[in-house]
């Protein structure tokens, strides 16, 4: 729960919406959550039935095809796409740019010596924080 709550915060801090990377249904019939994952382009989803506290499952979406299932939290969901995009040299969505460099190269150390000013920013802060 912690590295959800980690990840959300860092999407807002860089000025994205999780909405554009997360669909949460809850207690939604099943014809309407395909009907909405078909047109996604690449998402992590959430399906929560009122009888259960946590998600009854999370996948993936790319290009409208649930490419994972069964994934546990939003965390795993979130290793598992960058896995995913990296492997298959998938474009980042633009509306996510910011925070998929920072998986990237931040956390990843993947091509981390081109950095955009505003991740370079938070590199900065976060190196500042460790000492």
């Amino acid at each position: 729960m912690t590295r959800d709550a980690v990840i959300w915060c860092l999407m807002v801090y860089l000025g994205e919406s999780p909405d554009q990377l997360i669909k949460e249904y809850d207690d939604a019939d099943e014809d309407s959550v395909s009907q909405d994952l078909a047109v996604q382009r690449m998402t992590i989803y959430t399906i929560k039935t009122n009888a259960s506290e946590g998600p009854n499952d999370v996948g993936i979406v790319v290009e409208g095809m649930t490419v994972l299932s069964a994934l546990d939290n939003f965390a795993r969901a979130c290793c598992m796409l960058i896995g995913l995009a990296y492997a298959l040299n998938l474009a980042y969505p633009k509306e996510l740019r910011y925070t998929f460099e920072v998986f990237q190269k931040v956390l990843l150390g993947l091509d981390c010596s081109k950095l955009s000013p505003k991740v370079n920013s938070l590199k900065n802060k976060l190196r500042a924080s460790d000492k």
